[in-house]
């Protein structure tokens, strides 16, 4: 992974420059503060928090010492190389001028954990301004030793905080939270928190608009990461401008590129999916099955890896430079999520070679991520082929955009109850569509066919389908 070096020290004042912590990135949106001028700081400590194209990542700092000045505001994108803080380290003289490095500069300190030392960290919380509000203590953290190369810019964890000290008027609350926030226009401060410890939810954030009610009843349901609701609009504007950043802004640019790219192709089945839905039942009463979660979804991508296990050639990618097509030996099942954040697509690592139980778990696992924002760049990298839930939106079918540099995208539409003619006579069945994109460079009509003829077999009797594919 790339890291930006930071400048010596001018003086005894360290410049501390933002990162390249996403293999790549030019820039990333500044979304908090830990730190404020004239706080003492320690190395390792975590000082800020940003949002990259991929991923919200906390940023420790290399350096300790005084906090001599901010010089990027909350909200603010940043270009990768800027310095966004100096620190005083004690031994006298004045701060240097900010300015983006150059990359002949040879960096002094590396981040936390990229060499040898291996320290214990900390994150300030943000300080709520006001005269008689104190500061609430530092949430401990310890990190563990990084292998060589390897800065440690940490993906931004929740770890259960402390309840606010009386009349310290600092609300508690996660950082996708506080973004929702933010979003909605809602003051944490007026909030009633509702989560252990005092802790600000989701769902207190949109109780706090009359979005949601609060308690168990608001707890999510759907088999992917639900949207956010819409801001809250100002009726007496005639229209609202909305920043394109962070993830929203990779994702468009990655979709333009997709589908002015690849030769997009688009096919649909229908499906009867009543004895899925049965297998479902039984397979939620297996204990092996007691700690995940067990959703038609986890059947669909376990009917779409059977499918490209008999079809391997939908599992690829195009090379330009070479003129070849990648064909790949494993499969990196991306599953996309609609989250506050924006549209985000991380996926499960060799799918392929797990067993149900461990695919419900990485399905789980993937979601329970998403759905706290701490989706890292590495589970959104490398995927091979995706499946979009559109089901749980109430739509019945789409014609996804391929994810860029994949071949192929299944979109799983809702499931509903319709007049089905089984076994020579008209019933009542449960039927979902399946549509399925791919790239005509790589996939021909023939190919793609056969791919989504064998995901509907296998959704329609999906255990004689297991006894006869494994």
């Amino acid at each position: 992974m790339a890291i930006s070096k930071n400048a010596p020290a001018v003086g005894g004042v360290q410049s501390f420059k933002l990162p390249d912590v996403g293999e790549g990135l030019v820039e990333a949106e500044l979304l908090t503060w830990y730190v404020k001028p004239g706080d003492e700081i320690t190395v390792n400590q975590m000082i800020c928090e940003i949002e990259t194209a991929k991923a919200v990542v906390e940023l420790p700092s290399p350096f300790a010492g005084t906090v001599r000045e901010l010089l990027a505001e909350e909200g603010q994108t940043v270009e990768v190389g800027a310095v966004i803080i100096t620190v005083d380290d004690g031994s006298g003289g004045s701060a240097p001028e900010a300015a983006p490095s150059a990359d002949s500069e040879e960096r002094e300190k590396p981040l936390v954990g990229y060499g040898e030392k291996a320290a214990s960290t900390q994150r300030r919380p943000r300080r709520r301004p006001g005269p008689s509000a104190p500061a609430s203590p530092p949430v401990p953290r310890v990190s563990e030793p990084a292998p060589a190369n390897t800065p440690a810019v940490r993906e931004t964890q929740a770890a259960p905080a402390p309840a606010p000290a009386p009349g310290s008027g600092r609300p508690l609350a996660k950082p996708p939270v506080r973004k929702l926030a933010k979003d909605l226009g809602v003051d944490l401060a007026s909030v009633t928190p509702t989560g252990e410890n005092g802790v600000v939810t989701r769902e207190d954030v949109r109780a706090a608009v009359g979005r949601a009610p609060v308690g168990p009843e608001a707890a999510e349901t759907a088999e992917t990461v639900e949207a956010a609701p819409a801001a809250a609009v100002d009726r007496t504007a005639r229209e609202r401008r909305v920043p394109v950043k962070g993830v929203r802004k990779h994702t468009a640019a990655a979709m333009v590129n997709s589908a002015f790219t690849a030769p997009h192709v688009t096919e649909f089945l229908q499906v009867d999916v009543t004895r899925t839905m049965k297998a479902v039942a039984r397979l939620r009463e297996r204990p092996d099955f007691a700690d995940v979660r067990v959703s038609p979804l986890l059947l669909v991508a376990k009917a779409l890896l059977m499918a490209v296990r008999r079809h391997p050639e939908v599992n690829a990618s195009w090379d330009e430079e070479n003129q070849e097509i990648v064909v790949k030996n494993y499969v990196n099942l991306g599953v996309a999520a609609a989250t506050e954040r924006g549209l985000v697509v991380p996926n499960i690592k060799d799918a392929d070679a797990m067993t149900l139980p461990e695919l419900a778990a990485g399905l789980k696992r993937l979601t329970d991520t998403a759905r706290a924002g701490k989706t890292s760049p590495a589970d959104m990298s490398g995927g091979t082929i995706t499946i979009t839930n559109v089901g749980v939106f109430g739509v019945d079918a789409g014609t996804p955009i391929l994810n860029p540099g994949e071949a192929a995208i299944l979109a799983f539409g809702q499931i509903r109850d319709m007049p089905w003619v089984h076994k020579g006579k008209l019933k009542v069945r449960k039927v979902t569509t399946l549509s399925l994109s791919f790239d005509h460079r790589l996939v021909d009509g023939e190919l793609g066919s056969k791919v989504l003829r064998d995901i509907g077999t296998a959704l329609e009797d999906p255990e004689l389908t297991a006894l006869a594919w494994g």
